[in-house]
Formats: C-alpha cells, sequence, structure tokens
C-alpha cells in the first residue's frame, strides 16, 4: 500500500463528509464509483444476518434517485437539520487492482433548527475503495450504526 493511495483515500473520506456536511447531494454522489452501492443498516441486523436496511441503494441509478428524493422529492417536507460527520480511520487492506477495503468509525451530530445539539448516530463504515489517477471512489459503502433507532428521522445518507 503506498502513501498516495492513502492519501486519496483519505481526501474521499474528506470530499464525502464535506458533501454530506454542505448538504452538497451531487457532491456526495460524485464520491462513488460509476458501479457504486450504499447501504446503511442497523448493526443489529447486520450481525443477525437480516437484509433490512435504513438505506439500499445497492445501484448507482438508486444513488441518483436518493440524490433526487433529497433534493426535490422531500424538499420542504421535513424539518431541516445540519449534520457533522467525524470519520477516523482504523483499518486499509489492499484487495488488488487498485481496490481497497477500508474500515473507519464515524460519528454524526445534528443540530435543529431550534439550535439544539445530539448525536444523531454512530458506527463504522466498511467500504470498497477504486484508487487510480482520479482519485479514488467509492466502489461499496456500508455505513453500520451501532444504535437501532436514532434519536430522529434521518433523510441525508449517513
Amino acid at each position: 500500500m503506498t502513501q498516495e493511495a492513502l492519501q486519496q483515500i483519505d481526501a474521499l473520506h474528506t470530499r464525502y463528509i464535506a458533501a454530506l456536511d454542505n448538504k452538497d447531494m451531487s457532491g456526495w454522489l460524485d464520491t462513488f464509483a460509476s458501479d457504486g452501492s450504499y447501504i446503511c443498516i442497523a448493526k443489529e441486523n447486520e450481525e443477525s444476518g437480516l437484509p433490512l436496511a435504513l438505506m439500499m441503494d445497492d445501484c448507482h441509478e438508486r444513488l441518483e434517485d436518493r440524490v433526487t428524493y433529497v433534493t426535490k422529492v422531500w424538499a420542504g417536507t421535513f424539518e431541516d437539520y445540519q449534520t457533522r460527520h467525524f470519520v477516523q480511520r482504523i483499518a486499509c487492506t489492499p484487495k488488488g487492482d487498485d481496490l481497497y477495503e477500508t474500515v473507519s468509525n464515524f460519528t454524526v451530530f445534528y443540530t435543529d433548527s431550534a439550535g439544539n445539539t445530539g448525536t444523531l448516530v454512530c458506527g463504522r463504515y466498511v467500504d470498497q475503495i477504486v484508487v487510480g489517477n482520479g482519485g479514488a471512489k467509492l466502489k461499496s459503502r456500508r455505513a453500520v450504526m451501532d444504535t437501532n433507532v436514532a434519536p430522529r428521522y434521518i433523510v441525508y445518507p449517513i
């Protein structure tokens, strides 16, 4: 594993959380490869082998649908909130052909329209990341939430 690959992976994490914290859903979509996928699932379901997930965007077209729902379909129908993501990469394993598997811990805080801040969710990302000349992209992101029920609804990806 090269230092350049690690730098590209860390830059990908930064672009991902910056896009979400800035409510830039197009920027979020741009962090995924053309065959990318995103699944957000509770740890209990993950450990029990249950496929029930909070968000299951198992192909790029569904990632595009997620962007459309958040920015157009649901726009104005929910009490908006601000997120702040904190991510720490804890493992990175080369899988060959410019593919890496990473595991990162995450914590997401939210602030509601009244200015109240709380922990939205914490857990771990299990990622398949493709690193190339154009930078790193997510081939798959599995956000495994430690909590089964968040303290509020979740509109934006984790």
